[in-house]
């Protein structure tokens, strides 16, 4: 049976989700069980009910979390400490390092994700604006660690 992934994105501008496009098709070029969805679609049960989980989001304003992905942030705030035990997971994250906060909506989900239990299984990646060519190569090296 192939690997369930979900991949969710936050995104203000679109960035994350064109990114969650890409990955979506060359997931399921390789046969996996995928399904790339906003953060506002999916809850903490489909966190759960995924072999892998893919959180590719930037950063918003001064540190902020996007508006499509704040609601299921807190509600993962929310669980209990195991709660994602088992869902193995890696964060893309993009920001601008004009701010002082660079990626942080990424590194808060990278932590919490870790705190409810789930299990990195590929490094975080930040990237700044210019982020084309090094989250493709990301996306293409977790592909290939799942695989």
């Amino acid at each position: 049976m192939a690997s369930s992934l979900l991949i969710g994105f936050g995104t203000e501008t679109g960035n994350s989700e064109l990114l969650a496009m890409d990955m979506l098709g060359k997931a399921k070029d390789l046969d996996f069980e995928a399904k790339c969805a906003c953060l506002d679609e999916v809850g903490v049960d489909d966190f759960k009910a995924a072999d892998y989980l893919i959180i590719i989001c930037s950063t918003w304003g001064d540190g902020e979390q996007p508006d499509n992905a704040q609601d299921l942030y807190d509600a993962v705030e929310e669980i209990g400490d195991d709660e994602l035990d088992g869902v193995q997971f890696a964060v893309l994250a993009l920001g601008d390092t004009a701010f002082d906060l660079f990626c942080e909506a990424g590194i808060q989900w990278d932590n919490i994700l870790e705190d409810k239990g789930g299990q990195r299984f590929y490094e975080r990646l930040d990237c700044d604006t210019d982020y084309e060519d090094e989250a493709e190569e990301w996306i293409d090296l977790v592909l290939e660690k799942m695989n």
